[in-house]
């Protein structure tokens, strides 16, 4: 994957183009090559953006096991923290 690509993903996710951009990740996923770690990663976030949060993090763990020191490790850190969070406050306010 080439950085023009990369450049072309972050504009599709900024612009909220979320299933244009996973078609094209996908694809790319399937072709194999460079940057799977980062092709996983941006994966994970469409899918938590659009709710599917156990995707989202198995996209995550397979961004981190390609490569420990990728963007994911920190965004699958927050993902995790994010469903263990429990307050038992809240469910009888």
């Amino acid at each position: 994957m080439q950085m023009n690509e990369i450049k072309e993903l972050e504009t599709l996710l900024s612009k909220n183009r979320l299933d244009e951009a996973l078609g094209q990740i996908n694809e790319k996923i399937s072709q194999g090559g460079e940057n799977l770690d980062l092709l996983y990663f941006y994966r994970g976030k469409i899918n938590w953006r659009k709710g599917l949060h156990s995707q989202a993090i198995t996209d995550y763990e397979h961004a981190v096991a390609i490569n420990p020191e990728s963007n994911a490790c920190h965004a699958l850190e927050m993902a995790r923290d994010v469903i263990d969070f429990f307050n038992p406050d809240l469910l009888n306010p």
